[in-house]
């Protein structure tokens, strides 16, 4: 994302403000390990849940979730109407099961409509869609998690706390479509505009973290299942430069994969990518960045025998 310019900088710190009101809980002593903390959600009446942790069904009859909700099903559904009806038709959301299985073969599942309960999608498979697309199967599997999430949310509670597929990556598309355009011709407003876009973008992924911690942490069979005793990820490592915030992306996509998985009661497959090549992505234990760079095992395939680096700057 370009650096922000004088006319472009009040859109930071409308970010930062977000980002500001997105905190819950203040940073430990390390200075590395604060989480953004759970923006309180909805209300279920079904399923045991004794879980310490926030999660959308913490708050009951909370005003703030009610906005929170009503501006999040307008702006889906004023983007969804932005839509052709063929595509609309297409990505609708539909039943577990309609086109995804438990034994469908990976082509299938790369091309599917989004289902609810969401299809898992394992982190082979999401680099599978995206290395070859220059990452354009990477913005259809954007818009269906979120999509997913959206209908799964609205299904459980009546609430949402994210803008769906439509609400969360149309306004980015359309603001890189129309402002790069503009910033070529010269035309005022156009890097304005790619920044709003990537703004959005940024806040919807931060949320994304947000929502996938909280539906872990709200069922103890799940937590039993996926051998979690806490959120896996931190929300605030979105805002990091790469290769940091590819880190916890492909965290979220191996944990709402399973997420989902568990939800849809399918067997557990093995992911060569997030198990074995790259171990620290399917880690049940949530690490600070002090103790990801400290303990090498944890990186790749090859460096699981080698010991942590006891450098000072590096310890708790």
């Amino acid at each position: 994302m370009a650096a922000p310019t004088a006319r472009g900088g009040w859109l930071w710190t409308v970010l930062i403000s977000a980002l500001l009101f997105l905190v819950r809980s203040p940073p430990t002593a390390n200075g590395f390990t604060s989480p953004i903390s759970a923006v309180r959600g909805c209300t279920s009446g079904s399923g045991a849940r004794t879980s310490t942790f926030p999660t959308r069904l913490s708050a009951k009859e909370d005003s703030s979730d009610d906005l929170i909700s009503d501006f999040c099903k307008g702006t889906n559904e004023f983007w969804r109407n932005l839509v052709i009806e063929p595509v609309r038709n297409y990505v609708d959301v539909q039943p577990a099961e309609s086109t995804v299985t438990a034994t469908s073969d990976a082509l299938t599942k790369l091309t599917s409509p989004p289902e609810t309960p969401g299809i898992p999608r394992p982190v082979w498979l999401t680099i599978l869609g995206s290395v070859p697309t220059g990452l354009v199967w990477y913005g259809y599997y954007k818009f269906s998690v979120e999509e997913e999430l959206y209908q799964y949310e609205l299904q459980q509670t009546g609430k949402v706390s994210g803008c769906g597929g439509y609400g969360t990556l149309f306004p980015f598309v359309y603001g890189f479509l129309i402002g790069f355009p503009m910033t070529l011709l010269q035309i005022p407003g156009g890097e304005t505009l790619i920044q709003a876009a990537g703004a959005w973008i940024l806040l919807g992924q931060i949320n994304l973290y947000k929502r996938v911690n909280e539906l872990l942490m709200e069922e103890d069979d799940v937590k039993a299942e996926l051998g979690l005793t806490e959120p896996p990820l931190y929300e605030w490592w979105a805002v990091l430069p790469p290769p940091l915030d590819v880190v916890v992306g492909l965290r979220q996509v191996h944990f709402l994969s399973q997420f989902w998985r568990v939800k849809r009661g399918y067997a557990a497959e093995k992911d060569v990518i997030a198990e074995e090549l790259f171990p620290f992505i399917s880690m049940p234990q949530r690490f600070t960045l002090k103790q990801f760079f400290r303990r090498p095992r944890h990186w790749f395939w090859f460096t699981t025998n080698w010991k942590d680096f006891d450098f000072p700057f590096l310890k708790d």
